[in-house]
């Protein structure tokens, strides 16, 4: 996916030097090293402010036989169209790997005439954006379009056998045979060039502050690059997506005039079409919040989106996650053939501004019946969190020391 082009920010005013490989980088002189890899001439060059956008690349994990002619991987724009090319003419496709790529790849294949195994060395998929409860139904979907799905399978291996067919082994001991793999297994940053001169985590993706500023207070960084500050949490992490790529690109193009514009951190939102049904979600699943040493509780709704009246709805599951020492929602997941996409972004901006379950159960939010319930969905989901800890004899404090008073006129 192309979002500019050359042509457009040479009329804004930028000197473009596309098949220029950054060899080197001092940034004690501030200089760097390029290679014009059209004619093989070395450049020199200077900066005054540095901005570090080189992204990430693929993650090629500890597998024999990688680099297999049959075995492709998928992160850029001429891997992709590799991929295309070769599934022209193939026939039945292994994926390994089962994040937002791997799972996209597969439904994109599954809906034309393929034959498509979908192997995770995890208990199930999108297992860093989802709960078992919806990747429970993410699943049944791919099956249900004949995607053969294998949880608990890390491929260790591939190689050809004498039939020119690729054989994928995997650490069970289990063999499975396809035509191509396309590897799907993450991504890692691209910071080589900034090694040992600025800070990193152990990821090796540069630490910024909130206004994009590395360790050296000349060079920003932005994108898959960097880690984000992650709301949730309250601590830095790595989270290559689009929707942080760009924010951040635009906040280092502003503060490298001057630090004015401070990044207000994520929640790591994102969302996905599986087969016709809306998959999205913010914040910490519950896994990741126990990690995080939250007092994390959950709850579950299955509802319709609006009334039952109505002719036609549609059902939603919604998995909120809360900390109950604090009531603050943390996280959130949504599945539905409704559109319940955009929900997401909202339960993004409760998370961003610390809001509680409480303040989430009666949120001012639109009635009719062609869009939703007398409450919405969302405070359907908070007043079943809220009824939760009530319970359980966790009442909300702030509603119990105000029972005696007179209410406000």
């Amino acid at each position: 996916m192309f979002y500019s082009s050359p042509a457009t920010l040479a009329e804004l005013g930028a000197t473009v030097r596309t098949h220029h490989n950054v060899l080197k980088i001092d940034t004690k002189t501030k200089t760097l090293q390029a290679l014009n890899i059209e004619n093989g001439a070395v450049i020199q060059d200077h900066y005054d402010k540095l901005i570090m956008t080189t992204g990430s690349t693929a993650a090629v994990p500890p597998m024999a036989g990688i680099d297999e002619s049959k075995v492709l991987l998928c992160k850029n724009y001429q891997q992709a169209q590799e991929i295309y090319k070769s599934a022209k003419d193939n026939h039945r496709i292994a994926v390994v790997g089962a994040g937002y790529s791997g799972t996209e790849i597969a439904e994109s294949y599954a809906t034309t005439d393929h034959e498509v195994l979908l192997l995770t060395s995890g208990d199930q998929i999108l297992h860093h954006y989802i709960g078992p409860e919806i990747a429970a139904l993410a699943g049944r979907l791919l099956k249900d379009h004949h995607v053969d799905l294998q949880l608990n399978q890390r491929v260790t291996e591939f190689t050809s056998n004498d039939q020119g067919n690729l054989e994928i082994k995997t650490q069970s001991g289990q063999t499975f045979s396809a035509d191509i793999a396309i590897v799907c297994t993450g991504f890692v940053p691209s910071t080589s060039l900034l090694q040992r001169q600025v800070k990193m985590d152990k990821h090796g993706a540069i630490l910024t502050n909130d206004y994009m500023q590395t360790s050296d207070p000349d060079i920003y960084a932005a994108g898959d690059s960097c880690t984000v500050h992650f709301n949730p949490t309250g601590r830095s992490a790595y989270t290559p997506l689009a929707t942080n790529a760009i924010r951040q690109g635009v906040l280092a193009g502003v503060n490298i005039f001057g630090n004015t514009m401070p990044y207000l951190g994520t929640q790591a939102t994102s969302a996905m079409d599986l087969f016709g049904y809306s998959i999205a979600s913010t914040g910490l699943t519950l896994e990741y919040a126990q990690w995080g040493g939250f007092n994390v509780q959950q709850v579950v709704l299955d509802d319709n989106w609006r009334p039952d009246y109505i002719p036609t709805t549609d059902k939603i599951k919604i998995v909120l996650l809360y900390d109950r020492d604090s009531r603050r929602v943390l996280g959130a997941q949504l599945c539905s053939k409704h559109e319940i996409a955009q929900s997401a972004n909202t339960l993004s901006v409760v998370i961003q501004n610390n809001n509680t379950i409480d303040d989430l159960a009666y949120v001012d939010m639109l009635f009719s019946p062609n869009f939703d319930s007398p409450f919405n969905y969302l405070n359907l989901v908070a007043q079943k969190a809220v009824d939760q800890e009530r319970e359980a004899g966790f009442d909300n404090p702030r509603f119990t020391a105000l029972g005696n008073r007179e209410p406000r006129p």
